[in-house]
């Protein structure tokens, strides 16, 4: 397949200063899942373009096992794209969709149908091949345009968005089909989505844009527990890490009426910053539910019932200014509250992230 690189990687747009992607960087390995995530407007899918040269590249180089692709027509990377839209032809069949490329190749009729049935097993349309687009369900669609991509044998998929115009379900089963057929495949992948609990649980290693500059590039855990600035932080997770404004003590940060103890080098590098205050970040998940006066004194906002457990949204004073904090707790219980009740949130497990409140970068390991 082909390991990718991207060295400093600009992209400009016509009438703007400000780069739709700013000097990118990224190794991605041979086989591997990357997906690029970040909000509308990050340059995530300016990015994947500049790889399958959709785009220009206006400065730095991108290379394919190597070899410089400034400059190189789309055509000659060997590269196939998966659109958000199908882009299908729906005087055609699902065969005939998929052994299209190869037969404006000129590949032969015998081995088009070898190639054809081969990736319609792989993603269970055999008994569709003789179907029109208008008679498949949106999954089925999708899976046609994989399919359309994998009878090419590329070197490199590109998907931009391929399954945001399925319903919620749908979206996770034909996300958990696509990351198991690549793995089969062992093919090269960059994908980009906005969703970040669909780049978590698909990428091997993930890139997080903001406003065309990458933010890290890391596994999905490494993202989730050492996010590098408040941004990643509050990005990735579902629902999203706290963060909160707390006044920085001798031995912590000050949250509500409660003192939270920092590391040792967590408090020494405030204190070397000269701060008196820091963004704190805690996971729904290290929050408990307790009585008032056993933690942070908060006041519920919102339940939300998931069944075996449920999420509370509750409203505090951040500190002595009385600037308003929310915090969200993961809860067990099928009971935790009633909205407008004073219950308290408790520390039960795990790091506290302490981000500069300037900078937003991530203060000690």
């Amino acid at each position: 397949m082909a390991e990718i690189a991207y060295k400093s990687a600009s992209c400009i747009y016509e009438g703007t200063d400000t780069p739709a992607v700013d000097r990118l960087t990224l190794e991605i390995e041979d086989g591997e899942f990357v997906v690029l995530v970040g909000p509308s407007g990050s340059g995530k899918s300016t990015a994947l373009r500049m790889l399958a040269g959709l785009e220009d590249i206006d400065e730095g180089t991108i290379t394919i096992n190597g070899t410089d692709m400034v400059g190189v027509p789309s055509k000659d990377r060997d590269i196939a794209m998966v659109f958000q839209n199908y882009a299908l032809y729906p005087n055609m069949t699902v065969a005939e969709n998929m052994g299209f490329a190869l037969k404006m190749r000129g590949l032969a009729k015998d081995e088009r149908r070898r190639k054809v049935e081969r990736a319609a097993q792989l993603l269970d349309l055999t008994e569709m091949l003789d179907r029109k687009p208008a008679k498949l369900s949106g999954g089925q669609r999708q899976r046609v345009a994989m399919g359309r991509a994998i009878v090419r044998e590329p070197q490199v998929f590109c998907m931009d968005e391929p399954l945001s115009n399925l319903d919620a379900k749908l979206r996770v089963q034909t996300r958990t089909q696509i990351a198991a057929l690549q793995r089969r495949l062992g093919a090269t992948t960059v994908y980009v989505t906005h969703d970040q609990v669909e780049a978590m649980t698909m990428g091997d290693r993930v890139a997080v844009l903001k406003d065309g500059l990458l933010q890290q590039f890391a596994t999905p855990t490494e993202l989730y527990d050492s996010p590098v600035n408040a941004f990643v932080a509050g990005f990735i997770g579902s629902p999203a890490m706290n963060l909160v404004s707390a006044p920085v003590t001798s031995e912590g940060v000050k949250l509500g009426g409660t003192t939270l103890p920092l590391e040792r080098d967590q408090l020494a590098e405030l204190h070397e910053h000269g701060l008196t205050s820091a963004t704190v970040g805690l996971r729904p998940e290290q929050l408990e539910v307790a009585h008032p006066g056993e933690g942070v004194d908060v006041r519920i906002d919102l339940v939300e019932e998931l069944g075996s457990d449920s999420y509370v949204h509750a409203h505090l004073t951040a500190d002595d200014t009385g600037e308003p904090a929310t915090l969200v707790a993961r809860s067990h219980s099928r009971t935790p509250g009633r909205l407008g009740e004073t219950i308290a949130f408790r520390k039960s497990h795990g790091p506290v992230h302490v981000f500069h409140p300037e900078t937003g970068q991530r203060l000690a390991a």
